[in-house]
């Protein structure tokens, strides 16, 4: 479900399921929930592999930048399509840093 690899201080994490919905949101979620108890602040999700995402898949990510406490940061990437309307028609899009590639976020985050 998800590869991940380090980039500096930052962790990329691809999300390699098409759909993040009901289905696979609390694996995702228990997923992140292990890196950031083993450390990682600087989380860089990239969604370029993800075209549709639900309600459920939406409170996972947000419930992964609420697990950071403010210590870190959840950057996404490579957000389209469906996924990035979901992200505007919630206005997510004001809460979270979003790039269309994990080299624009890294550059930009940095």
């Amino acid at each position: 479900m998800l590869k991940t690899e380090q980039k500096d201080k930052f962790l990329i994490v691809h999300v390699l399921e098409k759909r993040l919905d009901a289905s696979i949101a609390p694996d995702f979620k228990d997923e992140m929930k292990a890196l950031i108890a083993n450390g990682q602040q600087y989380i860089i999700l990239d969604l370029s592999q993800t075209d549709f995402l639900d309600s459920s898949g939406l409170g996972a990510i947000v419930s992964t930048l609420k697990l950071l406490k403010g210590e870190g940061d959840l950057i996404l990437c490579g957000v389209q399509g469906a996924v990035i309307s979901l992200f505007k028609l919630t206005r997510m899009d004001n809460i979270f840093s979003i790039y269309p590639t994990v080299t624009d976020a890294i550059a930009n985050a940095a």
